[in-house]
């Protein structure tokens, strides 16, 4: 009875090493749009809603605590302190999406303008649903609108936004082909 050592495994082909190449750097892009996305998307949620229109801060709406209302000088401070972390977070997918977008293109990675949107529009809409459901539904920390009666139709709103920018996000990075070399 004789053993047969098997064989070595056969080294992929630079045609194959090729291929997993450019399949890491569209993923590497993909997620360095969804990322960029999410963290544009949280600018304009606390520029906007937080700053400009004053319609929330993070905090306005903890139940049974005190320290938050948006009725004193003392709340305010700490309602922008816990504001100013939510912008340092929104900052960091921001900082990780660029270095993914550069090690994307470094490596080779091409994409469109309307593709790079789509994925854009994707991070943007993922965002508001997990914001929304988080904190609006489930911990209940603010509302869309802290300043009504009934804030459920503006945080249904918001989920209804995201919906929208995650479909028309996918569509448009789904239906734009990028050429291939």
């Amino acid at each position: 009875m004789s053993i047969v050592a098997p064989s070595p495994p056969r080294p992929p082909s630079r045609r194959e090493l090729a291929a997993r190449q450019r399949l890491h750097a569209r993923r590497t892009l993909t997620a360095a749009g969804v990322l960029l996305g999410t963290g544009l998307g949280g600018f304009v949620d606390g520029i906007v809603l937080h700053q400009i229109l004053q319609w929330h801060h993070l905090l306005t709406s903890v139940p049974r605590h005190e320290n938050f209302p948006d009725s004193t000088v003392r709340s305010l401070e700490e309602n922008t302190f816990w504001d100013g972390l939510f912008h340092a977070t929104t900052w960091v997918f921001v900082v990780a999406g660029l270095f993914l977008l550069w090690r994307a293109l470094a490596a080779g990675a091409r994409t469109t303008p309307l593709r790079f949107t789509g994925l854009l529009l994707a991070g943007w809409g993922g965002f508001n649903l997990v914001e929304g459901i988080i904190d609006h539904h489930l911990l209940s920390i603010h509302h869309v609108r802290d300043d009504v009666a009934d804030p459920l139709p503006w945080d249904l709103g918001f989920l209804a936004c995201g919906v929208l920018l995650l479909a028309v996000g996918l569509l448009l990075a789904r239906m734009d082909r990028v050429p291939e070399d």
